[in-house]
């Protein structure tokens, strides 16, 4: 049986995608002030910019989620893992 890999459709870094940064940042920012936890946060970011480079989400949770550089990289990798998990989860109840 041959497992088939899913590929991210990849964006190149560009104008267009600064406001797409910026809504996820935003978007950050009130889950955090609605009480909301880092990872709450995190996650939402995530989720807008998964196709984009890793030092682009990294920069978005900095400023998106309050967080450090190194627990901003911390936070990307489990969210990435996160999320792996929620569509395997997803494909195989489907």
């Amino acid at each position: 049986m041959t497992k088939r890999k899913l590929e991210a459709v990849v964006q190149e870094p560009g104008p267009d995608n600064t406001d797409l940064v910026q809504t996820a940042v935003a978007e950050g920012r009130a889950l955090i002030e609605q009480g909301k936890t880092k990872v709450e946060a995190s996650m939402a970011i995530y989720r807008k910019l998964e196709a984009l480079p890793q030092e682009t989400i990294i920069a978005a949770f900095i400023e998106g989620a309050s967080l450090t550089e190194k627990g901003a990289l911390t936070y990307w990798y489990n969210c990435r893992r996160r999320l792996a998990r929620e569509r395997r989860a997803e494909g195989s109840s489907a």
